[in-house]
């Protein structure tokens, strides 16, 4: 059995197309696979075409089938349950189409596809061809599918083969008057509501210079000839390229239309299961929801539309380079040699990495000129094809703040291309659309790398009112200034998350000191101020607090020194901070308030969770950004980016991190230790290496983590029944840390760390009292002894509580826990009713007696043997008279 048969969704192509098969196959059964065109539905209504007796799916007995003849379709997937059988390979294949690009997946025994615009015209070539006339009621029915394919031949792809189709056809007998009435429907209630929604969401996207408008609606059932509403809605809005997508029912249905080279509809929608040809196309999605393939859209477009601008155009050839071996200062020479700001490092022909001045002149600075270019290399960089869009190297030089593009070919570098060679097309462009540049508030010309964005009704809506209010009131008090104001670092960061975080940090452009002290005066607030660093802190009334810097630079007079400082722009201030995402400020100025700016892709980071460092030589500079780079990733949930990683790696192990002050080092410990649960901060110091700074003999084990899980738990039920009365959690977990550290090797912990004298008694003498009382402790437990409340109060009594913390912590023995859990619950806390001046009231001789009538009288309280005052007057009588007859007692 020979089977004709098309795509699912069929239009009028589709018939055309099969009733012309049916006369070169003339034994074979039409078959149309799934639904068809409410147009094409209407036509079998109201049309004799009933009569040409087509067969439904389930009346085929697939086994008899012997060769499967497709029309205006050559994938598997859209021909619905002869997809199955078609990719079996047991049935011969014949393939009639005008969608050349489409390409097939099936092995077809024949394959006829011809650039035409409908399958209509290419039988018809076939039929002049043969000698073959169609009779006027096949004729009529081929001319509905050439006219609706072809727009009435008025679409851009149409042929002369067309016309010649359309006069064909005319000659056989077909009949326009049918033509007409059947393609020129009013539309429905319901098509006219589908298309209101594409109007209202209909938005554009310019890709390589190219606009295309994409639309979307949604409607709970089918509702048919939504290519038609495609035509209309590019005719009413005169669109080059247009992409809709409607949601109805549970499928997807998509159609594009083209007027333009650039836009190939029929292969953007092949990404999706669809096709076409270059100038229409459609396809059926069932497998992602309409967010999904909207979110898509611009990806497949970016891959799909041809530019106007290529890389290769425009690019620098031949680029000079640098090899990884080659020295600091050799690098440097060649850039001052050949007048370039930045060289690509190649492998051979192969590019691994970019090095710039910058870097260069910073790591001369620090005496690494004999040091190897591999060293402080980018290695995260992107490069581009000869083919690549000017869009695409802008968004690699404008949005990632990449100053180089290497151009490669097959993996070989070509050219390069520069900030220079882009913001020449730039401005070559906008000459031509009569505008150059934009302007900032101020009247000078804005950054051209500069990513803003208003986020002023955000900052309102997710920040409590105070805070709102505060912001609101600092940028008036600029304003009048006449400075720049910004809130940056962490408190913008968390905010772009939507995770809690009040601490305010603000940047003035001006004498943040200055701005301050106004400040101070506007709210009836204290400032306590430090001249050398420009800084300044607002404490108001409650004790609320806000960290004000002016604007500065830094720069270091040797890998891992104090910075020294030097006013500057905002941009400058923010490029001397850590990570990229720390680098986000919002500006309060009046006229600005909200507006987010962006100099260093730190909103790209936080979308894509990445920790990344702004130069090369940042962990050179400071190597305790290492440690706030693991603490950020953990806390975050985030990742440390491969590059940045490697720069960490190269400063461990040429050892900047030894030169690092142990004050400095203790603080980044403790910021760690303070998180939540700073164990997988710890494993992740351990693993690149850093762990071993703080001290060679710091394990990372099983019984290290098991010491860290429990911690966890004592600090959480600590701080969950004791809320006003903190624990130094950050001590609790330093303990666990250097528990299998020795007592020499603890006091050079101490020693590295630079800790101060009083923590230093802790960890020293405090903890080696620790630990006997818990030798004691598991000494009750062995001998089964169940101790007094008194004994374990005064077991414990004086241990601070960060140390009875970590004895529960590590202790396996539950009696011994709960022995512990119960001072800290019932009896560090009892108190006797009488005092010394009770003893003198009841006629007591003062005297050392009294310390140890009190001390008596509190365990007999611990021990439930009195438990009022009466009780307490009567045991210090009792217990003094005992005294009064001990040996000595005078």
């Amino acid at each position: 059995m020979d089977i004709i048969t098309t795509h699912v969704n069929a239009d009028f192509d589709c018939l055309g197309a099969m009733v012309a098969a049916r006369r070169l196959y003339p034994e074979a059964v039409m078959v149309f696979p799934g639904a068809q065109e409410r147009s094409l539905r209407e036509f079998f209504l109201h049309s004799s075409a009933y009569a040409l007796d087509f067969k439904r799916p389930r009346d085929i007995d697939l086994d008899q089938v012997e060769r499967l003849i497709l029309v205006d379709v050559a994938q598997s997937d859209r021909i619905g349950p002869f997809g199955e059988l078609a990719r079996s390979g047991r049935v011969r294949i014949h393939v009639y189409d005008h969608h050349p690009a489409g390409g097939t997946d099936l092995e077809p025994e024949f394959a006829d596809i011809r650039p035409v615009g409908s399958t209509v015209t290419l039988f018809c070539q076939i039929f002049r061809e043969k000698g073959l006339r169609p009779d006027p009621e096949e004729a009529t029915l081929m001319m509905l599918g050439l006219y609706e394919d072809t727009g009435s031949l008025q679409f851009a792809n149409v042929a002369p083969a067309d016309f010649e189709a359309g006069a064909f056809l005319l000659e056989c007998g077909g009949s326009l008057s049918v033509v007409s009435e059947f393609l020129t429907q009013e539309l429905t209630a319901e098509q006219v509501a589908v298309l209101h929604q594409l109007i209202e969401n209909r938005r554009e996207l310019n890709v390589g210079g190219v606009d295309v408008s994409i639309s979307h609606a949604s409607t709970r059932d089918y509702v048919g000839d939504l290519a038609v509403l495609a035509h209309k809605l590019k005719d009413m809005e005169n669109l080059d390229a247009l992409i809709i997508a409607a949601r109805m029912g549970d499928r997807v249905f998509l159609v594009g239309r083209s007027r333009i080279p650039e836009v190939h509809v029929g292969e953007i929608l092949e990404e999706f299961g669809g096709g076409g040809h270059a100038f229409a196309g459609s396809g059926t999605v069932r497998d992602r929801t309409l967010v999904q393939i909207l979110d898509q859209l611009p990806e497949v477009l970016a891959r799909h539309v041809q530019p106007r601008w290529l890389a290769g155009q425009i690019m620098s050839s031949p680029a000079k380079t640098v090899n990884p071996n080659q020295s600091v200062d050799e690098a440097r020479d060649l850039l001052t040699r050949y007048h370039v700001n930045v060289l690509p490092v190649v492998d051979g022909d192969r590019p691994i990495g970019l090095i710039s001045r910058q870097i260069l002149e910073r790591a001369c600075s620090h005496g690494l000129g004999s040091q190897p270019v591999a060293e402080y290399m980018e290695t995260e960089f992107r490069a581009a094809g000869p083919g690549a869009s000017l869009a695409d190297v802008q968004e690699l030089i404008v949005d990632r703040n990449q100053r180089l593009v290497p151009i490669i070919d097959h993996g070989r570098l070509i050219g390069v291309l520069t900030r220079t060679d882009l913001l020449r097309q730039l401005i070559e462009k906008g000459r031509k659309e009569g505008r150059f540049g934009t302007f900032g508030a101020s009247g000078d010309r804005a950054e051209p790398w500069l990513k803003t964005k208003r986020l002023g009704r955000f900052v309102r809506e997710r920040l409590p009112a105070r805070i709102v209010d505060l912001l609101d009131s600092f940028g008036r008090v600029a304003d009048e200034l006449g400075m720049n104001l910004f809130v940056v670092g962490g408190f913008v960061r968390d905010l772009l998350l939507r995770k809690n975080n009040l601490d305010i940090d603000l940047v003035v452009e001006g004498d943040g000191i200055a701005f301050a002290r106004q400040c101070a005066e506007r709210f009836d607030c204290r400032v306590r101020s430090h001249e050398k660093f420009g800084t300044a802190v607002i404490i108001f009334p409650d004790g609320f607090k806000v960290d004000v810097a002016t604007a500065r630079m830094e720069y270091y007079s040797r890998p891992a020194a104090l910075p020294t400082v030097e006013y500057a722009s905002i941009k400058l201030d923010l490029f001397r901070r850590d990570f990229t995402i720390n680098t986000l400020a919002l500006a309060l100025n009046g006229d600005r308030f909200g507006e987010l700016l962006d100099f260093f892709g730190g909103q790209r980071d936080l979308k894509d969770k990445a920790i990344r460092v702004l130069h090369n030589l940042s962990f050179v500079e400071d190597p305790t950004r290492a440690f706030r780079a693991v603490r950020l990733e953990q806390r975050l949930d985030f990742h440390i980016g491969r590059p940045t990683e490697h720069l960490l790696r190269g400063a461990v192990r040429q050892g900047f991190v030894e030169r690092v002050g142990g004050y400095r080092l203790f603080r980044e410990l403790k910021l760690i230790l303070q998180e939540t649960d700073p164990w997988p901060a710890i494993r992740r110091l351990e693993g690149l290496g850093l762990l071993g700074f703080i001290h060679p003999g710091l394990k990372v084990d099983e019984e290290a983590a098991g010491r860290f899980t429990e911690a966890h738990k004592v600090v959480s039920w600590y701080q969950l029944q004791f809320a006003d009365r903190p624990c130094r959690s950050w001590l609790v977990y330093l303990l666990c840390l250097t528990a299998t550290l020795a007592g020499e090797e603890m006091t050079g912990l101490c020693r590295r760390l630079n800790i101060a004298p009083k923590l230093r008694e802790l960890l020293l003498e405090a903890r080696s009292e620790a630990m006997a009382v818990r030798r004691r402790l598991r000494r009750w437990r062995w001998r089964k002894t169940e101790p007094r409340p008194s004994e374990i109060y005064r077991l414990l009594n004086g241990l601070p509580v960060e140390l009875v913390l970590l004895l529960m912590a590590i202790e396996s023995e539950p009696p011994v826990r709960q022995w512990l859990a119960a001072y800290l619950n019932s009896y560090r806390d009892v108190r006797t009713l009488l005092t010394g001046d009770d003893l003198v009231n009841m006629g007591l001789p003062p005297g050392p007696v009294y310390r140890r009538l009190l001390e008596d009288l509190l365990a007999a309280r611990l021990d439930g043997r009195v438990s009022d005052r009466a009780g307490e007057e009567t045991f210090v009588r009792r217990r003094y008279r005992q005294l009064r007859q001990e040996p000595g007692a005078d």
